[in-house]
């Protein structure tokens, strides 16, 4: 089969990397199939659009303006110009390829007009969404847009083009059952029968098990306690993640000697974290800026406990995509989240974790009690094994696959 697969993530150009794009093209790759990756190349890096072919995987870099970490300008009118320059590219370079999937994923929204002009050409082939997010509501969760008003037009623009993407996916597949209820409820026109789960998905990891000595030299680099629990938060520290929350839940924590924290991680509130840490000099809480891929997994492999923080503002049900390194490390998590999310709720009935409302610091310091009176590595061991069932790429590929076998 030809797989084209559109994407806004510039980390799938190095195809051998681990991520949930790359691991997912790979398998396709490695099941015998051609893969046509399109995906951005911001005005930053300096380069034309082009193509580059590996070992059946054809990587199609579009040039395009900077639609990330740029000013919102410029990243308003990236996003603007995008369809039409990832639509030129495709026609030039694979227009005369015949395309048996297509796949995409949010964010974006505005992909349409590239998945229509692909599935004329290719009118047998099966469009799907791997649909990450839930926009624009989530900017209205945020106050970044309201539905009154001249941002009510925004959102209302913004809400035809994402039930437009919806119409023409075959099959939408959402990040948890949550997500599948609320896409089914909100956009009725949708027939329920082509709304299934398609979370984030790995390769599963080598068998790699920590003598105590390395872990203790993992923490000691990072200037760590060696002889007590670590409770680790790491991921992008934006409007969604509720820090102003996370700072009272750590200043809650902060004189505790049974337990540490670790955050790593960067962010437009990232500022607001280095000041706290700054103000109160917290003993319990150490804080770490962006550190590469590779280290981080090794200083969360070296950790007990992962935390996942929400705003508790959302209306949607949010699936966060830094749960899955914390069970591939076999770490049991605590889900500090809105009650729409089912984060928290799966990971206590299949008893890897806990939930606490992200409104709540006390219930967050009494949880925190209960996960240090837990069977941390057992719940550690219960999370790798759900991960095993639900979240492998072999998982996400057949689910994807089983429609083209019918």
């Amino acid at each position: 089969m030809n797989i084209l697969f559109l994407t806004m993530s510039s980390d799938i150009k190095n195809i051998e990397t681990s991520g949930i794009y790359t691991d997912l093209m790979r398998k396709f790759r490695d099941e015998g199939d051609e893969v046509y990756i399109v995906y951005p190349r911001e005005r930053r890096l300096g380069l034309p659009t082009g193509v580059i072919h590996e070992s059946r995987v054809h990587l199609l870099g579009v040039k395009t303006l900077n639609v990330a970490k740029t000013n919102l300008i410029e990243k308003g009118l990236g996003q603007v110009m995008l369809e039409r320059q990832f639509k030129s590219a495709l026609e030039k370079y694979f227009g005369k390829v015949k395309f048996d999937i297509i796949l995409y994923s949010t964010p974006p929204i505005t992909f349409t007009k590239v998945i229509q002009y692909a599935k004329k050409r290719n009118p047998k082939a099966m469009s799907y969404l791997l649909l990450k997010d839930i926009f624009p509501q989530n900017a209205v969760d945020l106050d970044m847009l309201s539905k009154d008003g001249l941002k009510g037009l925004l959102f209302r623009s913004f809400r035809k083009k994402e039930k437009e993407l919806y119409r023409i996916s075959d099959y939408i597949g959402c990040m948890s059952p949550a997500n599948v209820k609320y896409v089914i409820e909100h956009n009725p026109e949708i027939n329920p029968a082509v709304v299934e789960i398609a979370p984030n998905s790995s390769d599963v990891p080598s068998k790699i098990f920590l003598e105590h000595k390395v872990i203790c030299n993992i923490r000691q680099t990072y200037g760590l306690p060696t002889d007590i629990p670590i409770f680790i938060y790491g991921g992008n520290m934006g409007k969604p993640q509720g820090v102003p929350f996370l700072i009272k839940c750590m200043n809650a924590v902060k004189d505790r000697t049974d337990c540490h924290f670790v955050i790593v991680g960067d962010g437009t509130e990232y500022p607001r974290l280095e000041a706290f840490m700054q103000e109160w000099k917290p003993k319990a809480v150490s804080l770490f800026k962006h550190l590469p891929k590779e280290d981080y997994d090794r200083l969360i492999s070296a950790c007990n406990v992962g935390l996942i923080f929400l705003d508790y503002c959302f209306t949607i049900p949010n699936y966060p995509s830094r749960l899955l390194p914390y069970l591939m490390e076999r770490k049991p998590i605590i889900a500090v989240t809105d009650p729409n999310s089912d984060t928290g709720t799966l990971a206590e009935e299949n008893e890897y974790g806990f939930y606490c409302p992200s409104n709540s610091v006390e219930t967050f310091v009494k949880v925190v009690d209960k996960m240090l009176a837990s069977n941390i590595q057992q719940m550690g061991e219960n999370g790798y094994q759900f991960f095993l069932n639900n979240y492998t790429t072999e998982h996400t590929y057949k689910v994807i696959v089983k429609h083209i076998a019918k």
